[in-house]
Formats: C-alpha cells, sequence, structure tokens
C-alpha cells in the first residue's frame, strides 16, 4: 500500500494496519474460501427487508463492529439463530481466524464486511438494526489522536439514523478514560439513553457475554473494563 493510497482511503481515521503476521497455511485458505461466502457487498442498494441478506429465514438483525478474532460475534450468532448478525473488521488476521471457525461450524445467520464501518453505516436503510455492539475499539489515547476514536458525534448520529425506537448501542472498554469520553459524547446525543441504575449496571459483563481474548489479557494486567448500554430513543 502506497504513502498516497494511506492518505486517502476513508479508513485511516478508524483503524490503523489492515495485515499483521504472516498467515499460516489453514488460515489462509479458510480466508480465502470463507471471505466471498460470507462477505457482504455494498455494490447493490440495501434490500428493504434488511433479512433477505441472510440465506437463512431471521427476524432481526445486529451489527457488531471490530469483531476482532470474531469469539462474542460467532456465539451470539449461534445463541441467537433467527437473528442475522454482520460483523465488521478490517483486520486480515482477525477475518482469517473467524473464517477459519466457521469452516469448522458454519453459520448461516452471519456476514461480515471488510471494510470501513461507516460505509456500511451510510448503506444500510433507516431503521434497520436491533443492536449495534462496539466492544474494546482502538483507544487512541493521544490526543492528537482522538479524532481516530469511533465514538463520535458524526458516527452516534450514523448510529442513531440505522438503529430502529428501542434498539441497543453497548460500548465495552477497559480503558477509563475512553469509557468517560463515550459516556460524555453520547449524554450529549438526544437520541440515546443510558441503561444504568447502579454501579454494576456497567460493573458486569452483558448477559451470555463469552469474554474475548482482548479482555482475558486487560483482565490479568488489571485493567477492569466497563459495559455500557444505550437505548435509542
Amino acid at each position: 500500500m502506497t504513502a498516497a493510497t494511506r492518505r486517502t482511503r476513508s479508513t485511516e481515521a478508524f483503524f490503523g494496519r489492515r495485515h499483521g503476521k504472516s498467515l499460516r497455511p489453514a488460515p489462509l485458505a479458510a480466508l480465502e474460501s470463507g471471505l466471498p461466502r460470507y462477505r457482504l457487498d455494498l455494490a447493490p442498494p440495501p434490500p428493504e427487508a434488511l433479512p433477505s441478506l441472510f440465506p437463512v429465514a431471521v427476524d432481526t438483525v445486529r451489527l457488531e463492529i471490530g469483531f476482532g478474532a470474531g469469539e462474542h460475534l460467532r456465539h451470539e450468532a449461534g445463541r441467537f439463530p433467527r437473528t442475522g448478525f454482520i460483523g465488521v473488521e478490517p483486520f486480515v488476521n482477525g477475518l482469517a481466524k473467524l473464517m477459519l471457525s466457521l469452516e469448522r461450524e458454519p453459520l448461516s445467520n452471519l456476514r461480515v464486511y471488510d471494510d470501513d464501518a461507516t460505509r456500511l453505516l451510510d448503506w444500510l436503510p433507516d431503521a434497520s438494526i436491533s443492536g449495534i455492539d462496539l466492544f474494546y475499539p482502538d483507544p487512541w489515547p493521544k490526543k492528537r489522536h482522538w479524532k481516530r476514536r469511533f465514538v463520535s458525534p458524526v458516527n452516534l448520529a450514523r448510529f442513531a439514523r440505522v438503529l430502529a425506537p428501542g434498539g441497543l448501542f453497548r460500548f465495552a472498554s477497559d480503558i477509563d478514560s475512553y469509557v468517560d469520553w463515550t459516556l460524555l459524547h453520547v449524554g450529549k446525543c438526544r437520541h440515546f439513553e443510558w441503561l444504568a441504575n447502579r454501579s454494576r449496571d456497567w460493573q458486569e459483563p452483558f448477559d451470555g457475554w463469552p469474554g474475548t481474548r482482548y479482555e482475558a489479557k486487560a483482565l490479568k494486567e488489571g485493567r477492569r473494563p466497563a459495559y455500557l448500554s444505550f437505548r435509542r430513543r
């Protein structure tokens, strides 16, 4: 990728690299065979009924942005077979891990998008999503990089447009400053209300939470995650 490409691609603001270590033969083969099957194509206009994106009957559709290796995404898709799931992850190594697991245990109620999540959000119809999950996003801790944080007024407006009334936006992070940032920005957005009445409401994991490898690392290093839920008014 050239420097010019890096400067112009729309994803530059929200994530860094696309590739990690070179893929081993098995994950690479799973990626090459599985991605064409699960990838969501944004070239045509979105269907009026979003569940028609899936080859099986689903009642609602949820979105997870930045699914990492796909532990939570795969877990939820297995828990709720009547819900369609769209996962966004531009990092090739994470995609390969998910495709390898789907090669062993396919899920027909799952689709993925491997580019900028804002493109997908702008493509989706109004009020078409029942839930949005954003777990352990890159905190971009340096002040000059805060513009790269995914939680922002413009992206919250995107969330509000695509979420159906009563739909949930869920956020998890082990970085206190990003938790505070999220509470501040969502608190200023009239479209959402924070579903918390007591401290355990954000200190305890979400219902059915399977955990992730990143979270396990954070806990081992002494960082305590926060789990925030906001409802679309």
